[in-house]
């Protein structure tokens, strides 16, 4: 099944710290969540212990998670990087506000994954829950052979129980993906 997410079903989520708020595209429960977050302030990461945790970095630049062992470089657009959402995190911001796309998911129930697809690049995903989100600007992809068109900030929720292949054809696509642990 595909289904075409608009930002205008989007939902706003408070921060568990109280520093902001999380625009979530989509999400299943207390499963996973699917979301685009602007970090206005340097500030501490909430807890999510027992999850893990994908990010990417989407607008701005500068943007260094600071933890107990180290930092974890976040600073180039469209890297995802990958941590336990219970590292103990502090962000510093090098160059002001940032925007990134967080993919968080709980541990025990599923396995997650953040990718990013330039124009001409194809990716495999085994079944589950794949999201195509486009986060910099308008976007074509095909999925299974089929062209679909997204608009900026818009996305696809790709729920299959099959293995499914995904190409981006135009702009840039980031893909979420959610399998069952």
């Amino acid at each position: 099944m595909i289904a075409l997410l608009d930002p205008a079903s989007y939902r706003r989520t408070p921060w568990k710290n109280g520093g902001g708020v999380t625009i979530d595209i989509a999400e299943e429960g207390d499963a996973w969540r699917f979301g685009r977050t602007p970090i206005p302030a340097p500030g501490p990461f909430s807890d999510y212990t027992g999850f893990d945790r994908v990010q990417v970095l989407v607008s701005g630049h500068g943007l260094v998670l600071q933890t107990p062992g180290g930092e974890i470089d976040v600073r180039t657009p469209f890297q995802p990087v990958a941590f336990a959402g219970e590292t103990p995190i502090v962000s510093r911001l090098e160059a002001g506000p940032v925007e990134v796309v967080n993919l968080i998911g709980n541990r025990a129930r599923v396995r997650i994954d953040l990718q990013v697809l330039h124009a001409g690049a194809a990716l495999g995903r085994s079944a589950g829950t794949h999201l195509a989100y486009a986060a910099q600007g308008p976007a074509a992809l095909e999925v299974d052979g089929t062209p679909h068109r997204l608009a900026a900030d818009h996305a696809l929720r790709l729920d299959g129980t099959s293995p499914t292949m995904i190409a981006c054809t135009e702009g840039l696509v980031l893909i979420g993906s959610v399998i069952c642990a």
